[in-house]
């Protein structure tokens, strides 16, 4: 027998996440038409950062619009693991993006060319306004997992603003071409940095990971502590896809006849202690042998 608890987070990070969509992918055009123009390789590597970045976003909003079709016959948990197909293929073209601005930067050392500074400090100022004003309107919005994601990504933008800020300021100021190049490969870092974190975060949903945030022995013996639980086995954790997560488990309980009861607290503790919502638990009798229990909680087969 299981007893299923299922919810679906609500859909009111969309708005936010297409606000900050259309502002920073708009404005990367903006910046790599600026960085052509100019000369300036930091300007189109922080262009580069912020159409990333853009990508990131509208994974974000799609996220929150796929979440609103229901699972069917074919896609029975829904069409949450579309994202996650979609992040490895971001992550490989920011891989790819990262390392064309590292080569034009190591050549733009050796063979330095001119940068109009001015230009640069304009573009990248503007470029700084909107990235403070998508992170408003993030920091504003509903507080998911895609929201708070999305705000990591736009404070990266920023950082990049104020690095071909800099990279303006000192060519126009010294003459200095060299700072351009440089602030590329410190852009370069940020993008490789998000790149990284992208690819881990979708292998680990892929690979059904027990979520970072979460420890399996403290989920199991929590739940072993709720008054009519004897013990717990066969206990799983994963995410569905970047905003839900799963879990099961079988439950060994004082009395059969008391589970509808056992069951709401079980409920009531995952949900308020650990976030966790989709839950399918079976309860088992405590005559019944359970040869894979060790110390109340076993760690997956």
């Amino acid at each position: 027998m299981h007893d299923h608890v299922h919810h679906r987070n609500g859909n009111g990070a969309l708005r936010p996440l297409l606000i900050a969509l259309i502002l920073t992918l708009g404005f990367s055009f903006v910046e790599a038409i600026g960085g052509w123009l100019s000369g300036s390789l930091a300007l189109l590597s922080d262009a580069g950062h912020m159409l990333t970045d853009s990508f990131a976003l509208a994974l974000g909003a799609v996220a929150a619009v796929l979440a609103k079709k229901p699972a069917d016959r074919e896609l029975s948990f829904g069409w949450g693991r579309a994202e996650v197909l979609a992040a490895v293929t971001n992550g490989l073209i920011m891989l790819l993006i990262v390392v064309g601005i590292a080569i034009a930067a190591i050549d733009r050392l050796r063979n330095p060319q001119p940068v109009h500074g001015s230009t640069v400090m304009l573009i990248a100022f503007i470029g700084l306004l909107i990235n403070i004003i998508a992170a408003w309107v993030l920091y504003r919005g509903e507080r998911t997992l895609n929201i708070r994601g999305a705000l990591l990504h736009v404070m990266g933008d920023m950082l990049g603003s104020v690095a071909a800020l800099i990279s303006g300021a000192v060519i126009y100021f010294t003459g200095w071409v060299p700072i351009d190049p440089l602030l590329s490969l410190l852009i370069c870092l940020l993008i490789l940095f998000s790149c990284v974190r992208l690819l881990r975060d979708a292998v680990d949903v892929l690979m059904e990971r027990v979520p970072r945030e979460l420890s399996l022995p403290v989920v199991g013996e929590t739940l072993a502590g709720v008054i009519g639980v004897r013990s717990v086995h066969d206990l799983h954790i994963w995410r569905l896809d970047s905003s839900t997560i799963s879990l099961s488990a079988h439950i060994v309980v004082d009395d059969l006849s008391a589970w509808p009861a056992v069951l709401e607290r079980l409920r009531e503790t995952l949900i308020k202690r650990f976030d966790i919502e989709h839950i399918t638990l079976q309860p088992e009798p405590i005559e019944q042998p359970s040869p894979r229990i060790i110390d109340k909680v076993t760690s997956p087969q």
